[in-house]
């Protein structure tokens, strides 16, 4: 609940995969009804919180790639589908032919490659969004120096677009609220407003584009656009307009 406390509006319930560990099978995700019979009020608003499923296949070899490119009924169930490749191969993969909606970065280690524009521009065009942890940063100074490399190398390429700065939280003291992680998106290379949106709209972009892979259809939303100043300027009378110019 701590989460919700602290002002988010959508939390994602993360199964992990990883095939290097053991033989692993995709499970139905579980039901938010079965872990929250009430769910919370966002803070500030009346609106209840929205709890969302995630699968995360981490993958270190091409052919741990099939599963995602199989017609399996549990991965559809699931509304969020990210991937963390431990490759430069794997990676361009990802970027260029997956139907995933997040590719992970990892911010824990030194990266064994170098991104390229080509794949990251191709992930960018298909609507994929790249995901970075501040958790890590938060915890080992170590993995704080990693992560803030690894997040600018991306940036250096990427131009701030199509990012997601996530948690990956296990603990609630490993949490912050959404005004303290787009500061640390400053720290990873982005500007301010790319920071704000690696925590808003980006993240509804990543949902909704779940919602279109899931449903192999458009999802279409609309959002309201301030009003310039020119435009509000152009419908004062002349009156008016004399005024405010003096």
């Amino acid at each position: 609940t701590f989460t919700f406390s602290v002002g988010y509006s959508a939390v994602a319930l993360n199964h992990v995969i990883d095939f290097k560990e053991k033989k692993q099978e995709i499970v139905k995700p579980v039901s938010p009804s079965e872990l929250f019979p009430s769910l919370p009020i966002v803070q500030g608003t009346s609106k209840r919180i929205k709890v969302l499923t995630r699968l995360t296949l981490v993958v270190s070899d091409p052919s741990h790639c099939n599963l995602l490119r199989s017609t399996s009924a549990n991965i559809r169930l699931y509304d969020i589908i990210a991937v963390f490749p431990k490759t430069e191969k794997l990676f361009h993969i990802a970027c260029t032919t997956l139907d995933v909606d997040l590719i992970c970065i990892n911010v824990t280690e030194k990266l064994p490659f170098y991104f390229r524009r080509p794949p990251v521009n191709m992930a960018i065009d298909r609507g994929i969004y790249f995901e970075l942890l501040y958790t890590p940063a938060i915890k080992d100074s170590t993995m704080r120096r990693y992560t803030i490399s690894n997040a600018i190398s991306l940036m250096q390429i990427c131009k701030g677009k199509n990012i997601v700065i996530s948690s990956a939280a296990e603990r609630p003291l490993e949490l912050r609220g959404p005004y303290d992680v787009a500061n640390l998106g400053l720290l990873f290379g982005l500007s301010e407003s790319e920071a704000k949106a690696a925590v808003s709209t980006n993240c509804r972009a990543t949902m909704l584009h779940g919602e279109t892979r899931k449903s192999a259809c458009g999802v279409v939303y609309t959002v309201k656009k301030p009003r310039k100043v020119e435009e509000e300027e152009a419908t004062l009378p002349a009156c008016k307009k004399a005024k405010t110019q003096a």
